[in-house]
């Protein structure tokens, strides 16, 4: 972790067996606390309603089978084998597979998009262009030409998000729901659900409001929780075998799986939603990829966590094998299987343990809905980094509060383990297809591998896949409905969202003023100009937005240095500090009008305060010092905007470079030559805090140079005023029912309810002005 930029520096190569063996056991708390809590509920959603545990043992030991070839297949061989190795320079998840796609196919869904972005050297790494005779390149060149098909792969993308923000809302339901069913064999029975339900509501309340401290704060305690569940497990499950069937191994037989079926026919298939849940939390491995690395993850899950959960179905099919008739209704469970003696203690374990894999997918749900606002496809929300060390480390409130609620509805209303496996099972088996046919693409266009090979991943996969989405489908009105019905309501949302946003930007673009117009005014603007800086803010990448002309012809004036800045996020998990600005004139360099574009990854902290403002400055004035200037704008073509603008990192990457300075000293003698030289502001007649520049003794700097930096000198001291606008969206009159639906209706009241943009917050507002515009698309 770098600490001051805030950027996580994935060790992938080079790395130390300390670090390796560090981040394993760190990766133990944050990745598998999730799937190292399945055995609390995988059997008895298994056996609540489809099937029964009779003498023969049949079914118990299919069960079993199923679960370890499930977990062998899915998460050993194609999470641990297959899919970690399609990061997205470090990263891992949906979208980091949508972002690899969109990078080496070009079918990215960001209108600001740039030629200047592919430069990038994340963007451009590992990037080769298939040959021009393979199948690769013809599906390159089909996803490139249809507009339709690159819909499509955003959609299944966005299907992914959803599915993973469902998960967020089921997983604590179930995870803590069933840790406190142990209650169940301490108390009467005829109590035990009026303690259940409650018990469940107030764990999950204090997880929800705990959030905006961060993990950080209780994270070193995560690992410890998570290896003392899964020794507990583990050595429960190890008791069990040897004392109740020894035989039991036999069971992992893959012929146990077709006695199953064969026997149970319908009912076992439709058992097989139970047994999916085996493998939630699976995903986790591949969206946390980024806080750790390939290794650590492979480790951990292939010596510690594997084992254990295999021991621990084991030890429960053992003891189950051998008691077919228990009194209490809990009788195919977790804790049935726990010594007496050992069920308290195991209890405050399971509990803590439950709260920890909740902990991870709530931190998942948080990044992954900032990664969709950062692509342009959620609302803007607040986002709070809850740790200056911790990279991805965010809170959103009001997605966390969102999130409890849903999650306590779901509690209260089923307040039962079988229906909420369902629907916590179709979830996860969703985001799961969803992830192989991405993965199929990306063998395809971004590994350059057979195609047969992506046939074979997609059908193999896909197969088992599918089988256990039928059995969870089949279940949609036991519970399964709620992952689809919250999936469809934030669909709905990001892709009304999506949708009025590009439509902005497409107005934005169609009624930019020309360069012609601005240059027509001269070097004044026909307006006087005034000192101090004049930022007005931008989604477009190039032209003028028409909103500045209702400045120009409004005001009387204007400030004497203009700078048209635009924020904007591209398809890589991170932006380097030395490529951030994108920094170049409008117009010959007497204008004083600049343009300057910050690029950030979906994964990147943006925050517009006094750093980010100094950053700003500095990139311009290092930006005129280089002699840059001279790419963008030549003496025989000013009257055209060139798009070349030159690539500015911020102070703290080039050392070397100009630096900006504050003190209250009125002394404006320059420094030596054997000296780094100041630029300082003209005296004044009272003391004042004065801003300088710092810059290199050497490339010297030429007159007009110098002139322009003294400038902006004396602009950054009179101080910044921010030119925001404010749009009004509408349709145009014949107008479509479903469009006027979509942006008078559904854009407007999610753009009213939604965040303002963050530099709207943290300006001042006598610096700010404010200017209203109707869009009509």
């Amino acid at each position: 972790m770098d600490l001051e930029t805030g950027v996580f520096q994935n060790p992938v190569k080079k790395e130390s067996w300390r670090i390796v063996l560090t981040l394993a056991y760190q990766s133990l708390g944050v990745v598998y606390g999730d799937l190292s809590t399945s055995p609390l509920y995988v059997y008895k959603s298994t056996f609540a309603e489809d099937i029964k545990h009779s003498e023969t043992n049949e079914e118990i030991f299919g069960v079993l089978s199923f679960v370890f070839w499930t977990l062998t297949l899915v998460p050993l061989l194609k999470y641990v084998f297959i899919v970690l190795k399609a990061d997205d320079n470090g990263e891992g998840g949906t979208f980091a597979l949508y972002s690899l796609l969109c990078r080496h196919a070009r079918v990215n869904a960001l209108p600001n998009c740039q030629s200047a972005d592919e430069e990038l050297s994340s963007y451009k790494k590992d990037i080769i262009s298939p040959a021009p005779t393979t199948f690769g390149a013809r599906l390159k060149s089909t996803l490139e030409k249809h507009r339709v098909l690159q819909r499509f792969l955003l959609v299944l993308a966005l299907i992914g998000a959803c599915m993973v923000i469902g998960d967020g809302i089921l997983t604590p339901a179930i995870s803590v729901f069933s840790a406190v069913s142990g209650v169940e064999l301490a108390t009467a029975k005829e109590h035990h659900k009026y303690i259940e339900v409650p018990v469940a509501c107030i764990i999950l309340i204090g997880l929800f409001a705990l959030q905006h401290y961060g993990t950080h704060r209780v994270g070193f305690l995560f690992a410890p929780v998570v290896i003392t569940w899964l020794l507990c497990i583990s050595s429960i499950g190890l008791y069990n075998i040897f004392y109740w069937n020894p035989r039991v191994y036999q069971a992992l037989s893959p012929y146990y799986m077709y006695k199953f079926l064969k026997k149970t026919q319908r009912g076992g298939w439709m058992s097989l939603g139970g047994i999916l849940l085996c493998i939630t939390g699976s995903e986790a491995m591949f969206a946390d990829l980024g806080h750790f690395s390939q290794l650590s993850i492979q480790i951990a899950f292939t010596t510690m966590v594997y084992p254990s959960l295999i021991l621990a179905y084991m030890g429960q099919a053992a003891y189950l094998s051998q008691h077919h008739r228990i009194q209490n209704d809990y009788h195919i469970g977790f804790y049935v299987s726990v010594p007496e003696k050992l069920r308290w203690p195991v209890l405050v374990i399971a509990i803590l343990a439950a709260v920890v894999g909740s902990q991870a997918i709530i931190t998942g749900t948080f990044s992954i809905i900032k990664q969709c606002s950062a692509l342009g496809c959620f609302p803007r929300v607040k986002i709070v980094h809850t740790s200056s060390k911790i990279h991805g480390q965010i809170y959103i409130p009001e997605i966390n509060w969102t999130l409890m609620l849903l999650c306590l509805a779901v509690t209260i209303g089923f307040r039962d383990t079988k229906r909420l496996g369902n629907a916590s099972g179709l979830a996860v088996i969703t985001v799961m297809l969803v992830t192989t046919c991405l993965m199929s693409l990306v063998i395809v266009l971004c590994w350059h591998r057979n195609v047969i090979l992506a046939i074979c991943f997609v059908v193999f996969f896909g197969t088992v896949e599918a089988l256990y989405f039928s059995a969870s489908l089949i279940k949609f009105l036991e519970g399964a409905w709620v992952p689809v019905a919250l999936s469809f309501l934030f669909m709905i949302v990001m892709c009304v969202w999506h949708y009025g946003t590009l439509k902005k930007y497409e107005f934005d673009v169609e009624n930019k003023v020309s360069v012609d117009w601005l240059l027509s005014l001269g070097p004044s603007l026909g307006i006087v100009r005034v000192r101090g800086i004049g930022l007005i803010h931008t989604e477009l990448v190039s032209g003028i937005p028409a909103i500045f002309s209702h400045f120009v012809t409004n005001l009387p004036a204007f400030h004497q240095v203009l700078v048209f800045l635009c924020v904007k996020y591209v398809p890589i998990p991170h932006v380097k500090h030395e490529e951030r600005f994108l920094v170049g004139h409008i117009g010959p360099k007497e204008y004083r009008m600049y343009r300057v574009i910050v690029r950030y990854g979906y994964r990147d902290a943006h925050k517009d305060d006094l750093v980010f403002e100094n950053d700003l400055v500095c990139s311009i004035a290092e930006f005129i010092r280089t002699g840059k200037s001279s790419l963008n704008c030549t003496d025989d073509d000013v009257t055209k905007e060139c798009d070349e603008m030159a690539v500015v990192g911020t102070p703290s990457t080039h050392l070397d470079g100009i630096h900006l300075r504050f003190d209250e000293s009125e002394n404006t003698s320059l420094a030596g030559t054997s000296e780094p030289r100041e630029i300082r502001s003209p005296p004044v007649t009272k003391l004042r805090k004065k801003v300088r520049f710092v810059i290199p003794e050497s490339p010297k700097i030429d007159s007009s140079a110098r002139e322009e930096l003294r400038e902006l000198m004396e602009a950054r001291e009179a101080g910044i005023a921010y030119i925001l606008g404010h749009s009004y969206v509408k349709t145009k009159q014949g107008s479509s029912l479903i469009k006027k639906l979509a942006i008078n209706y559904g854009y407007d009241f999610l753009r009213k309810n939604c965040r303002s943009p963050t530099y709207a917050f943290t300006v001042p507002h006598a610096s700010t002005l404010e200017v209203g515009m109707v869009y009509h698309i």
